[in-house]
């Protein structure tokens, strides 16, 4: 089991701290998500557990570790799973894992500390290659991203990948409202439900 402790970052993004928890090693072999194959074009993602990580793994330019971790820092503002109740986001995501934060409105409620961040290799239009960071939760089912992916396995290659859209939703998902997880909601999704309910 890994340890891990939490620590407080400064986002130059949101101008506020929020908490991330620092892992021994990154994130580690994916689970095969089972579903994947209904959920769209798959992507090919690297995974990391901080940008240091991700830097010193040398499989992308840094600057694009640099844009993808801002990014995996302002999705975790935006799109973290939301949880009424402590407990309850602690069923899903592990005792001592999660935290309170507060709303915009002045409401309370609890989100998974951020597990590191995953970056996607996308292609644009015209065929160029270009990089998307989220971040990732622990969950019961392995990583999860805030728009609900689940990262998976390509057997054939042995590459990690996950869904398009979990790790850069179209602005319909990205714009929707957060909705509040409870343990009733939880117990009728088996689990780690995203914000925004897609899966992949």
């Amino acid at each position: 089991m890994k340890r891990s402790s939490s620590l407080t970052l400064t986002t130059m993004l949101a101008g506020a701290s929020l908490t991330i928890a620092a892992c021994d090693d990154a994130p580690a072999a994916a689970n095969w998500n089972k579903n994947s194959v209904a959920q769209g074009e798959q992507v090919e993602t690297f995974q990391y557990a901080d940008l240091d990580s991700c830097k010193t793994a040398n499989a992308i330019p840094d600057a694009d570790c640099d844009a993808a971790y801002a990014k995996a820092l302002e999705d975790n503002d935006k799109s973290a799973p939301r949880f009424e109740a402590q407990a309850t986001c602690e069923e899903t995501h592990g005792v001592g894992n999660c935290v309170p934060r507060t709303a915009s409105n002045g409401g309370s409620f609890f989100t998974p500390l951020l597990a590191g961040f995953v970056i996607g290799q996308m292609l644009d239009g015209g065929g160029n290659r270009y990089y998307r960071g989220t971040g990732l939760y622990r969950g019961r089912d392995g990583y999860q991203t805030g728009w609900g992916g689940t990262l998976g396995r390509d057997y054939a290659t042995g590459r990690t990948t996950i869904s398009r859209q979990s790790i850069d939703p179209p602005d319909s998902i990205r714009q929707a409202p957060q909705r509040m997880q409870t343990r009733t909601s939880v117990v009728s999704r088996g689990g780690f439900g995203g914000g925004r309910g897609f899966g992949g």
